[in-house]
């Protein structure tokens, strides 16, 4: 089961999600995935995830971006935290723009989640793996 940085929400505005405490995937290989389930059309989706030691103070550059995003669909970017041993806490950050000024507010339906790198494979092969010695 993956983690989630940010739950899957809709948002109008620009903000971020509350710290997750990686616990025992510090300094791992994470994937992290943003899945964008909702938007409107002519604006764009600016996702950042930041570190922290302490869970308070967030540095003011993020340890990874997602490009800026304007469609519906799962993207996936590789984090490695061993080039961040001090980092024990994540929380992603977001920025939304439109290029069309209309009426109405950005609209964003999205959430960010967190799997240690080789953790799909290893429950697809744990799920094979169950199925050859039931059958």
């Amino acid at each position: 089961m993956p983690t989630f940085l940010l739950p899957e929400h809709l948002a109008r505005t620009d903000g971020a999600g509350s710290p997750l405490n990686l616990g025992p995937d510090a300094g791992k290989l994470l994937v992290l995935t943003l899945g964008i389930d909702r938007v409107l059309q002519q604006e764009a989706l600016h996702v950042s995830i930041f570190g922290s030691a302490n869970g308070t103070d967030w540095g003011s550059r993020p340890l990874i971006a997602f490009p800026p995003k304007s469609y519906c669909g799962l993207y996936s970017q590789l984090l490695n935290l061993a080039k961040h041993p001090d980092i024990c806490y994540l929380r992603a950050a977001w920025k939304m723009s439109r290029w069309y000024k209309g009426a109405s507010d950005p609209l964003f339906g999205f959430y960010v989640s967190a799997d240690e790198s080789g953790a799909r494979l290893n429950v697809r092969a744990a799920a094979a793996g169950m199925a050859l010695s039931v059958a």
